[in-house]
């Protein structure tokens, strides 16, 4: 296993392969690197090295339980970047990924980052407030933390239902992809997903759209349950400097499972460009 000591004493744990261009691939929450499994051998296939890593607190990482911020996760990415020494990279996040690769792309790549791809992202900042009234309720984020802090097993399988879109009529339902969720969710720290709720609902990542130059796809299904696309991808590609927004009829918030032969290919076409 492959491992990074950072700075704190986090160990993270990564996966470094293929040879070629540069992609890093971030994950949502509470899940690990394994959930980019159908976009990694995809693009191994097309020439390109492949970097995934499982965030603090998730997946094989030690179940740190300090510091679960956007701000720390994208330092954590930092100093990985860095101790691989990747260059001209192309970041590619999912749901809670999305928030740590536009804070990472803003405020830590110095230079190091080529271009940037946002799935089913949270930005700007998914909580409502005055200054976000169509956001979602706290009331919502609440139940999430009531959830896995007393019922996180049985949570962990019920969420997918919705992540996925399974409780659309006629969806095509795959137990496999559910129970893969749920390991996943389960293999990281209860303490980790906690806090992360207030990282990835609460933090206003605004600002960080505004200041990135580079390119950016912003990639988002119309029927994403879980990360409305109306406060979130609309906004984001308006706020962007060099954004490209691409959204998709009927997808879920899940779609690099569901719909990865569409989601690998966008993907592909945008950093070939």
């Amino acid at each position: 296993m492959s491992t990074l000591t950072l700075k704190d004493g986090t160990e993270i744990f990564y996966k470094d392969q293929g040879q070629g261009p540069v992609l890093m691939f971030h994950h949502g929450w509470p899940l690990s690197s394994d959930d980019w499994d159908a976009q990694v051998i995809f693009f191994l296939q097309k020439g390109y090295r492949v970097v995934t890593h499982d965030r603090r607190g998730h997946g094989r990482s030690s179940q740190n339980i300090y510091n679960h911020t956007i701000e720390q996760y994208a330092s954590d990415a930092a100093e990985l970047v860095e101790f691989l020494d990747l260059k001209d990279v192309v970041h590619i996040g999912h749901s809670t990924g999305g928030g740590e690769v536009i804070r990472y792309v803003n405020k830590y790549a110095n230079g190091r980052a080529k271009k940037a791809v946002l799935i089913s992202a949270i930005p700007p900042v998914m909580v409502k407030s005055e200054n976000n009234p169509d956001g979602v309720p706290m009331e919502v984020f609440d139940n999430i933390r009531e959830q896995t802090m007393n019922n996180r097993n049985q949570f962990y399988y019920d969420l997918t239902i919705p992540f996925y879109g399974y409780n659309r009529e006629g969806a095509d339902v795959k137990d496999g992809i559910q129970r893969n969720w749920w390991r996943q969710g389960l293999m990281g720290g209860i303490v980790a997903h906690y806090d992360g709720i207030k990282a990835f609902s609460e933090t206003d990542l605004t600002e960080d759209l505004k200041a990135v130059d580079i390119p950016v796809l912003v990639l988002h299904g119309e029927d994403d349950q879980i990360v409305p696309i109306e406060n979130s991808a609309i906004k984001s590609a308006k706020l962007l400097k060099n954004g490209k927004l691409i959204t998709y009829p009927g997808f879920p918030h899940g779609m690099p499972t569901t719909e990865h032969p569409t989601i690998n290919k966008d993907i592909l076409a945008f950093i070939t460009e």
